[in-house]
């Protein structure tokens, strides 16, 4: 039988469907004022009354027009839920009372107050009764394609969320829930919409009896360690484990609440995150002109994104790489078309640009997110990493300056700590630049630096290239089983960046919290097994070697003792050194010169004179490399555009 979408029924007209229904209910509208004369007269002698045809036809003119008011003929009937219900209680009541008023007006012989109410009674039942019929009817035909059989799910959450989804894949032509598990005895043995609940120790029996592939995870308000420990729970059995969408992207309207996802390793990371403080976020941006430099990356677009929400007068999209302000420009202005958005394409080395845009714009916020990032390519590439990290946060911030800005945030790193590779040495560079000319009598420009460590899923980062691995079946590359990295949601991270900038009186570093750092060979087990593979023996795990430049562990803090805590929770502040801007700025020049001339000797002695505490390593040798490199291996460094 062919499926519904084939159906006749899908091709007639809106006005035409409205036609339908509302002969349909005028027939059961006579029916119900049938009933409810017969319960009343016990006998069929009201038929013989002229007027009660006329009194009957009446009410019924009555109700349809209520109802078509009401807006009962604006819904679909298949798709029958809590609104749908509300509304034919609405519907009937007023239907009601409007027949009630009539039979007032005219004296009906027949229709009497007792009749009408009776006949209210039977219209709500009548009514609901055929759309529910009329639902689970087209569910069924559709069914019938044996092309498309749904597809058998357990639901792991009993509450709001896992009614909620139930609900809403209820004529879903996919899925077919077939039972609810949860941990709360006061929930097990109950129903929802005829799906009983069961204990979690029943999951193995449940998926023999069903033949279940799939459980989902409806659990959108536990805790991040909750969760850890259901899946973990789960791993051990012969089943994919999926969850909701994100209940942010529901509510923006990204994605539909019948949107199932995999489990992703970034569902389980980090920390429990804290509910930002709308204040700090709106203090930089709410009615002001903003730039973001490096728009298009990882970090640059959160912000973007984040900043969108705050109502800016206007928002400058700062950005070199073409394809990346193009892709960005396009999404926030779909999102968001109230804010005025200018798509600015330029380097953060061009001073005129720069200063150009600036002025243009009137410009009173800048967050420079533009920067390379990726330590073994800045390794590679060290004059190009110094020239847009040093260079670029130096003419972007005087210009900053020069055009009276109020905020400029600079984007730092927690490889600006000890550095021991050229990237982490340029971004500390980049903070020193800041911290020297915050400390100038001539500066009125709030500078201020947010340092933080990796961010899931950002460009180049560790997790997307393990997902890519898994994909194609091969091994996942980690440089050292000890290697471990702090790591933040995007989201998350932008939100901190832009309350922290809201906190600084100007040349202060702000740490944001990281929570508890990981393991990269943790992460690359958690993410074979999500993928429901078996660790060494569906997929290998092997060693690469530390590559240059690259640090075991990482660190937030140069100095401890100079830290205090902010009125945010999850943000500190810290005074660190500084190199009075007379003394930096030669150094600057002469690193600067260095970079044009291609001397990377001289380079390399520069940043230690600069960074008195950059160490640079030594590619280790092939004795700590525990098996032989497959391809390169990430360990969590990330990239942001520049």
């Amino acid at each position: 039988m062919k499926n519904l979408d084939s159906f006749a029924l899908e091709k007639i007209s809106r006005n035409a469907k409205k036609a339908i229904l509302g002969t349909l209910d005028a027939l059961l509208f006579c029916l119900s004022i049938n009933i409810s004369l017969l319960l009343h007269f016990e006998s069929f002698t009201y038929l013989f009354d002229p007027y009660t045809y006329l009194e009957v036809a009446l009410i019924i003119c009555v109700k349809l027009i209520i109802f078509y008011a009401i807006g009962m003929y604006h819904n679909i009937s298949r798709y029958t839920g809590l609104k749908s219900f509300s509304l034919a209680v609405k519907a009937t009541i007023f239907s009601t009372a409007a027949a009630l008023v009539v039979d007032f007006l005219f004296g009906f012989k027949q229709l009497t107050h007792a009749v009408i109410i009776t006949d209210g009674s039977l219209t709500f039942l009548l009514v609901v009764g055929s759309r529910l019929a009329a639902g689970r009817l087209i569910f069924r035909l559709n069914s019938l394609n044996f092309k498309n059989v749904p597809e058998r799910i357990i639901i792991y959450g009993a509450g709001a969320g896992g009614s909620s989804f139930a609900n809403a894949l209820e004529y879903n032509r996919q899925y077919r829930v077939v039972a609810f598990v949860d941990d709360d005895s006061e929930l097990q043995r109950h129903m929802i919409n005829g799906i009983k609940i069961y204990n979690p120790k029943h999951f193995q029996s449940l998926i023999d009896r069903y033949q279940v592939r799939t459980v989902l995870l409806a659990m959108p308000s536990v805790s991040r360690q909750i969760r850890r420990d259901v899946i973990a729970g789960l791993k051990h059995l012969p089943i994919n484990i999926k969850t909701l969408p994100n209940l942010d992207d529901v509510v923006s309207g990204k994605v539909s609440i019948s949107e199932i996802r995999d489990v992703d390793i970034t569902d389980l990371l980090g920390r429990e995150e804290i509910s930002p403080d709308p204040r700090l976020l709106e203090i930089n941006i709410k009615g002001k002109s903003v730039l973001v430099t490096g728009a298009g990356g990882s970090i640059g677009s959160e912000l973007c994104r984040q900043i969108i929400r705050h109502q800016p007068k206007c928002l400058i999209l700062y950005e070199l790489n073409e394809f990346a302000l193009y892709k960005i420009q396009i999404e926030l202005s779909e999102a968001n078309r109230e804010v005025d958005l200018a798509a600015c394409l330029g380097s953060v080395t061009d001073q005129n640009r720069f200063h150009e845009i600036i002025d243009r714009y009137q410009v009173e916020t800048i967050y420079h997110a533009a920067a390379y990032k990726h330590v073994p390519l800045v390794e590679i590439n060290p004059e190009m990493g110094i020239m847009n990290n040093v260079l670029g946060t130096l003419v972007a911030a005087q210009t900053a300056i020069a055009a009276d800005v109020e905020t400029f945030v600079l984007i730092s790193t927690d490889k600006a700590v000890r550095p021991t590779n050229v990237m982490g040495a340029s971004k500390r560079i980049a903070e020193l630049v800041l911290q020297a000319l915050a400390n100038e009598p001539a500066t009125k420009t709030r500078l201020i630096m947010v340092r933080f460590g990796n961010v899931l899923d950002s460009t180049g980062s560790v997790i997307p290239r393990f997902r890519q691995q898994i994909a194609h079946g091969k091994a996942l590359t980690v440089t050292h089983p000890d290697i471990t990295r702090y790591f933040m949601s995007i989201p998350e991270a932008a939100r901190l960046v832009i309350q922290a900038g809201s906190l600084g009186q100007g040349g202060e570093v702000f740490l944001l919290d990281m929570g508890e750092p990981i393991k990269i060979y943790d992460l690359a087990i958690q993410m074979i097994e999500l993928s429901g593979m078996v660790p060494g023996k569906d997929i290998e795990i092997c060693f690469t070697g530390l590559r240059p430049g690259e640090k075991l562990y990482e660190e937030l803090l140069i100095d401890a003792s100079n830290t205090w805590v902010t009125a945010h929770p999850k943000i500190y502040g810290s005074y660190e050194d500084r190199i009075p801007w007379p003394k930096l700025l030669p150094q600057i020049d002469q690193l600067l010169n260095a970079c044009y001339g291609r001397d990377r000797v001289q380079v390399h002695q520069l940043l230690k004179q600069i960074v008195t505490n950059y160490q640079p390593s030594q590619r280790p040798s092939a004795a700590i490399i525990a098996a032989k490199p497959v391809l390169s291996g990430f360990s969590g460094e990330h990239e942001q555009n520049g």
